[in-house]
């Protein structure tokens, strides 16, 4: 298999990690959208943006520990800071979609602001693949990546003569 059936199957994985986190992080923003709006009186965009604000902090702990564990960990502080500036910029992609439906053009029915929620939801994510992987959750340069695997085939092959086996 060449190089770019290699990268583009890795994309898959990727896509396919980020799609299931994205996936649950849509309907836990969705069911808490539904259950402000039931349960209080706030205007619509607001409770929108408690259920993305909740989402966002879901996602975090979802891209960061499944979809991408094995990226750089090194700079924390600066991943966080992008992640909530690039999350920010979703959240008035997707809020914005539904305040002009809301306020725009009228469309206030529950059935209609689910709809226009999930419409913004699905413009938004498209920022958000986006800027993660772009921004991020960068993946390690190729040369730390190299420098890791040999200290880490180096720790073998001492472990290895210390215990007095062949060593390649």
């Amino acid at each position: 298999m060449g190089h770019g059936a290699s990268r583009l199957r890795r994309l898959g994985h990727e896509v396919a990690k980020f799609g299931a986190v994205g996936g649950a992080g849509v309907l836990v923003n969705l069911l808490v959208f539904n259950l402000v709006r039931h349960v209080t009186d706030l205007q619509v965009v607001r409770a929108s943006v408690i259920a993305t604000i909740v989402a966002i902090v879901f996602n975090y702990v979802g891209f960061r520990y499944f979809t991408y564990r094995d990226r750089d960990k090194t700079r924390r502080t600066r991943e966080m800071t992008l992640f909530l500036l690039f999350s920010a910029v979703g959240l008035v992609i997707e809020n914005g979609v539904l305040y002009a439906a809301t306020y725009g053009f009228g469309w206030d029915t529950p059935l209609q602001n689910n709809i226009f929620k999930f419409l913004g939801i699905g413009i938004a994510t498209l920022f958000r693949f986006w800027s993660y992987r772009s921004w991020v959750f960068r993946a390690l340069p190729a040369h730390e990546a190299v420098a890791d695997a040999e200290s880490i085939l180096k720790g073998e092959r001492a472990r290895r003569s210390r215990a007095g086996q062949r060593v390649p």
